[in-house]
C-alpha cells in the first residue's frame, strides 16, 4: 500500500474546513467580531453573505469571544453578520528574480498588473533580527556614486544613514542618484506616506529606466489605510 502514502499525506495537508465568525462592530478603524479564535498577526478574510470576499484584514486583539481586527482596505460598505474567516497564517509574500524593476504594493502584490509567474518562494513578513554577535563589522566601503557623500560621508557596507530636510530640498533626488549609481546587486525603495502624485515623478524622473532596473518599489502612499502603511516597511 505505499503507493497510497503519498495521497495520504496529501489529504493530510488539505484543509477541508474553514474557521469563522461573524461581525458584530465597527468602531473607528476597529473591526469587532464573535470569532473566529485567531492568533494575534493572522490574517483574516471579510465576505459577504454571498460569499464575495470584501477584504482582508490581520488580528490585532482579542478579549473572550470577541476578536478585534483591523482591515487592510477602506471599511465603507461592511455591515454586521459579514463572515471573518481566519486563513491560519500571517502576512506572507511572493518573492524572486521577478520582483526587480517592479512596483509593489503594501502587502508585497504587484502593480503592474503583469503577474509572478512561477519562479518564486512565500516568505513571512515577520522575521527575527540576526543575532548582534553574529553581525560582521563594518569593514568595506559601500560606493554611493555621489562623489559629495563618497568623499565627505563615507558610508560602510551594513551602515544605517539618514537623510533628513524640509520638503522640496533634494531627498527624491538624491536618493534616485544613490539608487542608479551605487555598488549594489538589488535596490529595495519604499515610499510609504507619499503623496500619491508624487509617486510616478519620483520613478520617472528622478530614478529613471537605469535606476528602475535593479530596484524594487514598496509604495503605500498616504491615501491608503493606515495598517496597509505600517505593514508595507516589512
Amino acid at each position: 500500500m505505499d503507493f497510497l502514502s503519498k495521497y495520504e499525506n496529501v489529504i493530510q495537508k488539505k484543509k477541508n474546513y474553514t474557521i469563522s465568525g461573524e461581525i458584530i462592530r465597527v468602531v473607528g478603524i476597529t473591526i469587532e467580531s464573535r470569532g473566529p479564535q485567531a492568533s494575534i498577526g493572522e490574517i483574516c478574510i471579510i465576505k459577504n453573505r454571498q460569499g464575495e470576499i470584501i477584504t482582508d484584514a490581520e488580528v490585532v486583539g482579542f478579549n473572550g469571544d470577541i476578536t478585534y481586527i483591523m482591515p487592510f482596505s477602506f471599511m465603507e460598505g461592511l455591515r454586521p453578520g459579514y463572515i471573518v474567516e481566519a486563513t491560519g497564517s500571517s502576512l506572507r509574500v511572493k518573492v524572486g528574480d521577478f520582483l526587480l524593476g517592479r512596483v509593489l504594493d503594501g502587502l508585497g502584490n504587484v502593480s503592474d498588473g503583469k503577474g509572478v509567474g512561477k519562479d518564486y518562494v512565500e516568505r513571512s513578513v515577520n522575521n527575527d533580527p540576526p543575532d548582534p554577535l553574529e553581525r560582521k563589522r563594518i569593514s568595506e566601503i559601500m560606493t554611493t556614486g555621489v562623489r559629495s557623500i563618497d568623499s565627505l560621508n563615507t558610508i560602510g557596507k551594513g551602515q544605517r544613514m539618514g537623510i533628513f530636510a524640509g520638503s522640496g530640498v533634494g531627498k527624491s533626488v538624491l536618493m534616485g542618484m544613490i539608487a542608479k549609481y551605487a555598488s549594489a546587486d538589488v535596490i529595495v525603495i519604499a515610499l510609504i506616506g507619499e503623496r500619491g502624485r508624487e509617486v510616478r515623478e519620483f520613478i520617472e524622473r528622478d530614478l529613471g529606466e537605469e535606476g528602475m532596473k535593479k530596484s524594487v518599489l514598496v509604495v503605500a502612499t498616504s491615501d491608503k489605510p493606515s495598517l496597509l502603511r505600517l505593514k508595507a516597511p516589512f
